[in-house]
């Protein structure tokens, strides 16, 4: 498959802020700490991922297509909360964290999976998950940041289930963009009985895309993706199904992955080291 089909755009932002930063006139946002599970599922062909389209009114991402995930709460960093799985110490030598940030950043993933998918990686013991049932009012208490997660587990019972997360990946957003995260991205396979949700707040359209279609969509120009989403779906393509894809995530080097640009006259270059294919390449007059 030819990853460089249709040339990446640069987007409309970006020129003027990567001129401003080359000057030393801009001062980079401080990335915020954030976590997304790219939930997976067995299909008739191999494996499929759960991806949202963003509302294209959103400030960040609008009109692209994501995974489930959200900010990372510090107040999860020293609760105590039901935890069956590797241990936050165990996650911290994993993610290259600290045991209490270890642990915000898992309760995210799994918290935001839950808001925004529905899907809940947590079970009342270290061997099983939830039983289904209608959790609309509590995902909409935790969104609203009415609810706590650890309150939350604690009310019903639970304990979050770390074993059925897969670390990934890290992408920092580049020091030039206007809104930056610093994400953890992890692996994680439906859990049997459950079900994603098909209507989500923050986005229009949810779809469950096996990695090589949604990468033929993204070159076609009918999935807009950001860098991060489409070279996790490229690094999924050998993968057979679900499982495989969380076995693998044990073998896999989590370092930060950061783009960074490079402006000669009106000529501008944006490459994520190791990336190439992800390379923007072009001449933008002021």
């Amino acid at each position: 498959m030819d990853h460089r089909a249709m040339p990446l755009p640069m987007p409309p932002a970006w020129p003027a802020r990567i001129r401003a930063l080359a000057a030393g006139e801009l001062t980079p946002p401080v990335p915020k700490p954030s976590a997304t599970v790219v939930l997976l599922r067995d299909g008739a062909d191999g494996p499929q991922a759960y991806l949202l389209r963003r509302r294209a009114s959103m400030a960040f991402a609008g009109g692209m297509y994501a995974y489930p995930g959200g900010g990372v709460d510090p107040r999860d960093a020293e609760v105590e909360l039901g935890w069956a799985g590797p241990s936050p110490a165990e996650w911290g030598e994993r993610l290259g964290l600290d045991a209490a940030t270890a642990q915000a950043v898992v309760c995210a993933a799994v918290r935001e999976t839950f808001e925004e998918a529905g899907v809940l990686l947590a079970g009342p013991d270290a061997a099983t998950t939830a039983e289904p049932r209608d959790w609309t009012a509590e995902r909409a208490a935790l969104e609203a940041h009415e609810l706590s997660f650890a309150d939350f587990l604690r009310k019903h019972e639970l304990v979050l289930r770390s074993d059925l997360l897969g670390g990934w990946a890290r992408w920092i957003t580049p020091e030039f963009e206007e809104r930056r995260y610093d994400t953890w991205f992890f692996v994680a396979t439906m859990p049997e009985g459950q079900q994603a949700a098909q209507q989500v707040g923050e986005a229009d359209r949810v779809a469950w895309l096996a990695p090589a279609e949604a990468v033929r969509g993204r070159e076609e120009g009918r999935y807009g993706m950001l860098p991060p989403t489409v070279t996790v779906l490229r690094e999924l393509l050998t993968v057979r199904t679900a499982a495989e894809a969380l076995a693998a995530a044990a073998d896999r080097r989590i370092e930060p992955i950061l783009g960074r640009a490079v402006v000669a006259g009106d000529r501008m270059t944006v490459r994520w080291s190791g990336y190439e294919e992800l390379t923007i390449d072009g001449t933008y007059p002021q």
